[in-house]
């Protein structure tokens, strides 16, 4: 009884920091002594980033496609609310945006950026990655993974670099501005699926991770314009320790 207390406490805390966008607690950062190679070290909350088995971002190697289990995205309009929580430009969105993996359901939370990608594909970083934040009823994570690649300017992608705030920690609302997410999102909607980690401390387990493996074009100034903000944000590919990721 305790144990099933504890851990559903465990969850709830990991599921409330990755969700608020909340980095309060230890620092850390992408590089030096606080980096990633480090993250376990800075404190006992984060030691899972050092000790883990499952843990994220993992390179992904195409495999023959298994042909079933589409996400089946549900995404509405919402108004533009968007932070620079010190790691990453981070996008919130109300309640009503939902995604089902392999019939079941999560709903959106917030989604947000890396640069270079964290995940590769056959060993190939993309200037960016886009994660797609989700919770289920229970609370468990599954986020979706969209690569981008230079070619031609994004409109949805200019809309959110135009609006990110000067002071970081500062969550803005813009009401008279709506996007819906599934602009953000490819055509071919293909995707490797294993069960990872947070990429980022305290590198919980237990994430359902869905990469989609066709790339969404934006512009060279709009790489640019992001790695101004961020130069490199993105943890290094971790082994994947007998995990076979599926093609679906």
């Amino acid at each position: 009884m305790k144990k099933t207390l504890y851990l559903t406490l465990a969850l709830f805390f990991v599921t409330q920091f990755v969700l608020a966008g909340d980095h309060h607690g230890p620092h850390w950062t992408y590089e030096g002594h606080s980096g990633p190679e480090h993250w376990g070290e800075l404190d006992p909350a984060f030691k899972t980033c050092e000790t883990g088995k499952s843990q994220s971002p993992v390179n992904l190697v195409w495999s023959r496609t298994q042909g079933k289990g589409p996400i089946e995205f549900s995404y509405k309009d919402s108004p533009l609310k968007i932070i620079d929580n010190g790691h990453t430009v981070q996008v919130n969105f109300e309640k009503g945006s939902t995604a089902k993996i392999r019939g079941h359901e999560y709903a959106l939370v917030q989604m947000h950026f890396h640069t270079p990608s964290e995940h590769t594909l056959s060993s190939k970083n993309f200037p960016i990655e886009l994660h797609f934040v989700h919770k289920d009823a229970d609370g468990k994570l599954a986020v979706i993974g969209v690569m981008y690649k230079k070619g031609t300017n994004h409109p949805g992608i200019e809309t959110i670099w135009s609006h990110v705030p000067s002071t970081k920690g500062e969550e803005k609302t813009f009401a008279d501005i709506h996007i819906n997410p599934s602009l953000f999102l490819p055509k071919v909607r293909t995707y490797y699926n294993y069960i990872g980690s947070l990429t980022t401390p305290p590198c919980s387990e237990g994430v359902n991770w869905n990469v989609l493996n066709t790339p969404v074009e934006l512009s060279s100034a709009q790489i640019a314009a992001f790695q101004k903000i961020y130069s490199s944000n993105n943890r290094p590919v971790q082994f994947l320790n007998g995990r076979k990721p599926a093609n679906f």
